[in-house]
């Protein structure tokens, strides 16, 4: 069947749905853009919010604010060549004669130190900032929370030994301990029984044996 059999009416029917779908993705995508883009502002306001606030937390725990929004630079080598990383902090800040890079955080997964893209960026400004240490506020609860990672020239401190090991030598000492306990103690009585020991004449032994049969002995020694 040719396209001028079919009867208008359906062609229109079917340009008018065809035109309805298009208008219905168009406005769909444009509702998605919206609403991405407003959830962004929403962020960034929030973001905003929470760095100002930062700022009266840090201050309220002793910290001067050397710089906001502090930018700095440090370089990599990648197969001999050197490419320079751009870096910008929320704040550097100091206590007496240290300093830190102090990062703000929002929402309900950021501010946690468990999460490894906040872990892994404070690491960064404590390789790429001339600094002793880093800090992480927790925006949605006002926290300051001072961040040390081990240190690679730290000396590992000796493992204990195994609970197991430690058991079987104790246990080899116990028995060690007791077996001269007790040899000790044999020895001991051995030498007081020869000690003490008298011979029965053989008189005596006689008169005994025949008092315990009835009968008297007038035999003497």
């Amino acid at each position: 069947m040719t396209l001028s059999a079919v009867p208008r009416e359906v062609l229109a029917v079917a340009f008018a749905l065809a035109l309805l779908a298009f208008l219905a993705e168009v406005v769909s995508t444009k509702l998605g853009a919206f609403a991405r883009s407003r959830r962004a502002r929403v962020r960034a306001a929030r973001a905003g919010d929470g760095e100002r606030e930062a700022a009266v937390w840090l201050e309220d725990a002793g910290f001067a604010i050397d710089a906001a929004q502090a930018t700095g630079t440090y370089e990599v080598a990648l197969d001999g060549d050197v490419v320079e990383i751009p870096l910008r902090a929320d704040y550097l800040v100091s206590k007496g004669e240290r300093r830190w890079v102090a990062e703000v955080k929002t929402g309900a997964v950021a501010p946690k130190i468990a999460t490894a893209a906040t872990r892994r960026q404070l690491l960064e400004y404590l390789v790429a900032f001339d600094v002793d240490g880093v800090l992480l506020v927790d925006a949605e609860r006002g926290v300051v929370h001072d961040v040390s990672f081990p240190s690679r020239d730290a000396t590992p401190a000796p493992r204990a030994p195994a609970r197991a090991l430690v058991l079987v030598l104790a246990g080899l000492a116990g028995g060690v301990a007791l077996a001269a306990l007790v040899q000790a103690a044999a020895a001991g009585a051995s030498s007081a029984g020869a000690g003490s020991f008298t011979a029965i004449p053989s008189s005596t032994h006689l008169r005994a044996t025949s008092s315990a049969t009835g009968l008297t002995s007038a035999t003497s020694p």
